[in-house]
């Protein structure tokens, strides 16, 4: 049987289970790095995901504590998806994805890991992407640090 050894990646998923309250409010208010926001705007957020499809997988949020895609302002509506469009401009530029799913998981029927606070998905995709490892070990092989991620995308964004 073949191992893949990444220790690091247990400090990673013990911090799943420690984070209390909301995430996104927390990015919202939080330092950009630390909780790795890509860009901020005046009604929205992006950030990446701590717990990515594949690399690049970022999720944009309204700042306001908001569960329901309905009650979103016109305003809101319109910066999430700016600021989508704008990172998957970043996306194009530092990784060179040949496709990307959008995603909103309204709902927990739906999917939605936090159902009480809207956030679209955007996952960036590659020919090829849904390689053997997910399918003959439920294992995904993430080739760079969140961190470096962030960095990378945040200095690409356009505007930035």
């Amino acid at each position: 049987m073949e191992r893949l050894w990444a220790p690091w990646r247990l400090e990673y998923i013990k911090s799943a289970d420690e984070e209390t309250g909301c995430l996104f409010c927390a990015a919202a208010a939080g330092d950009n790095a630390e909780r790795l926001v890509l860009r901020r705007g005046s009604q929205a957020i992006a950030l990446l995901n701590k717990f990515p499809y594949s690399s690049g997988h970022f999720m944009v949020a309204p700042i306001r504590h908001v569960g329901e895609y309905g009650e979103l302002t016109d305003e809101e509506v319109l910066e999430l998806h700016l600021l989508a469009s704008a990172g998957m401009g970043a996306l194009a530029q530092t990784y060179g994805p040949q496709g990307y799913n959008l995603g909103w998981n309204l709902g927990r029927i739906a999917g939605a890991g936090i159902v009480d606070h809207v956030h679209l998905h955007v996952v960036p995709r590659w020919a090829g992407d849904t390689n053997f490892m997910p399918v003959l070990a439920d294992v995904k092989v993430m080739p760079e640090y969140l961190e470096e991620t962030r960095r990378k995308l945040a200095d690409a964004w356009p505007g930035g």
